[in-house]
């Protein structure tokens, strides 16, 4: 798919500096930007704010503590162009340019040429060899996004990224030579086969086999809850869908996976308080 005639917005505060392959800034493309809002501030403690560009519908988002990610209407002519509710990631990198013809000589393609967004930085739309979608982007400012909660758990932040691919093997091979990801090991999931854990760092999240329920190669983004169970009823009564979980995984915090009411595929994490 390809998201043509449009401009990310990014805040400044996200724009931040990132090592190669840092995770900095989440974003929702949705077909209905009043009801993912409203649906996704009954969820999660987020707050939205609009970004002040007259043409387009772009909504900064907030966690308690920082800005953490961006919601944007899908326009018609991004529908035309193959748009769909989906999260998207945004990577750092050191040189977009750079990283482009590395990602087409690896066997990924570019989806939306690079471009340079006053006072955030260049950015471009790319996706990996077997088809997941995500941005790569070279901030101008200085400092380090908290979008990621690589420090601490913080919620409303995003807490795990998992790449559901239809080759694991490719992945590393793609992943590890662009970013220097490490595989740090395994948690066999049975049919599921081997849940592969990346490090950068520290530990940033996994890569699992996609499965065809969960729909084609994509990236999953888990946002943290304070509570998983209400969370979970939380979702269900602004009517979304939970189609997994919540599962206890390692550490003791839970799991669970969700579509919202507009079909973008997101995941949640978070513990049960005494």
């Amino acid at each position: 798919m390809i998201f043509g005639g449009f401009t990310p917005v990014v805040t400044v505060e996200a724009a931040q500096s990132g090592r190669q392959g840092d995770f900095i800034w989440y974003e929702l493309l949705t077909t209905d930007a009043e009801a993912a809002q409203a649906f996704y501030g009954k969820v999660l403690p987020w707050t939205f704010n609009d970004s002040g560009q007259a043409d387009m519908d772009y909504r900064i988002i907030r966690a308690p503590e920082h800005d953490v990610a961006g919601l944007m209407a899908i326009t018609p002519e991004m529908a035309e162009h193959g748009a769909r509710p989906v999260w998207l990631s945004y990577l750092a990198v050191d040189d977009v340019d750079q990283s482009i013809t590395a990602i087409e000589q690896k066997g990924g393609a570019v989806q939306m040429p690079a471009m340079d967004v006053p006072t955030v930085g260049r950015i471009a739309m790319v996706a990996d060899p077997q088809g997941a979608p995500l941005y790569i982007m070279t901030p101008s400012g200085s400092g380090k996004s908290m979008a990621f909660a690589y420090d601490r758990p913080r919620v409303g932040h995003a807490a795990w990224n998992e790449l559901h691919t239809a080759d694991q093997l490719g992945a590393w091979a793609f992943y590890g030579d662009l970013f220097g990801w490490v595989h740090d090991g395994d948690l066999d999931m049975g049919p599921l086969g081997q849940y592969q854990f990346i490090r950068h760092g520290g530990m940033i999240g996994a890569m699992m086999k996609a499965d065809p329920a969960m729909g084609p190669p994509h990236w999953n983004t888990y946002f943290r809850v304070a509570d998983i169970d209400a969370a979970k009823a939380a979702v269900e009564a602004a009517g979304g869908q939970v189609v997994q979980g919540p599962d206890e995984i390692p550490g003791g915090d839970f799991s669970m996976n969700c579509i919202d009411p507009q079909g973008a595929a997101f995941g949640l994490v978070g513990g049960r308080p005494s």
